[in-house]
């Protein structure tokens, strides 16, 4: 946790699912150099006359150093050869302020936690605190759901409050609103459980889902509001993503983000992209 400009953040966990190794970036410069014998790594110097097998393979995958590698990414900055590395990566609890910076780099897989298929539980919420006419239940529900990165719950509660009256000037304007917010298998349910809002919600949580719920409802989501995902890098593009993040001239949370992504990053990979102060 860390306070910037009086308010406090919690900071992103990252771990590295993947790595591809840097073999296959040092056979393919090879293969344009036609250089195996010149390396120091045995595996590499076999491959020259033999097609690998699957143990060959592995034992490519595994290699921790490479001169050549290193010569071409610090003396002759041919970067286009580290593009045959892949890193994947888990990153949890970052932001979606963050997620518009981190989308700006192209060459990347992304996969992120989807608003659209993931608020029925936020929505379920207002539906039972509405139609019992308790705000202070959706604000008291939602702070433990810890769906923000900041830290403060006066602040949250802000957030939250501000959610709530967001839904609830909707829900006047919408004659439809609660067949938009849950199933309609569960639309008894608010009869049943008028003025009992935890049982609604109980029962809401359990009966079936409202498809793409997030559809009419994410207009109320802030830049605050923690995302989930996987994104995966070649090497030549994680150069470009660290120097650029891990920087003063960042936004002081993706920076927090290409920190926790370094940490993690094997040295081997780190040799190739990070220039030795």
């Amino acid at each position: 946790m860390e306070e910037m400009y009086g308010i406090k953040y919690t900071k992103p966990e990252v771990v590295l699912l993947q790595d591809t190794g840097i073999g296959v970036a040092e056979t393919a410069a090879r293969t344009c150099y036609d250089s195996f014998g010149n390396s120091e790594n045995e595996i590499v110097q076999e491959i020259e006359k033999v097609l690998p097998d699957t143990k060959m393979c592995e034992s490519l995958n595994n290699i921790e150093e490479s001169q050549l590698l290193d010569d071409l990414a610090w003396t002759y900055f041919h970067h286009s050869i580290l593009e045959h590395a892949n890193l994947s990566y888990l990153i949890r609890g970052t932001s979606r302020g963050v997620l518009q910076e981190h989308a700006r780099h192209r060459i990347q897989a992304i996969s992120v936690r989807s608003t659209r298929y993931t608020m029925s539980s936020l929505i379920n919420a207002f539906v039972a605190a509405k139609h019992s006419g308790e705000k202070e239940f959706f604000i008291e529900k939602v702070l433990g759901f810890d769906m923000f990165v900041t830290a403060d719950e006066a602040y949250n509660r802000l957030e939250i409050s501000a959610m709530y009256d967001k839904l609830d000037f909707q829900s006047k304007k919408v004659d439809n609103f609660y067949e938009l917010a849950v199933a309609k298998s569960s639309l008894p349910l608010l009869k049943e459980f008028q003025g009992k809002p935890q049982k609604l919600y109980d029962a809401l949580q359990t009966g079936k889902k409202k498809r793409n719920v997030g559809d009419a409802f994410k207009h109320i989501i802030t830049d605050n509001v923690k995302v989930d995902m996987v994104v995966t890098f070649n090497l030549r593009s994680l150069k470009n993503y660290l120097t650029l993040r891990d920087s003063g001239a960042a936004y002081f949370q993706i920076r927090w983000l290409a920190q926790e992504m370094m940490k993690v990053t094997p040295k081997k990979y780190l040799d190739l992209i990070i220039k030795k102060k």
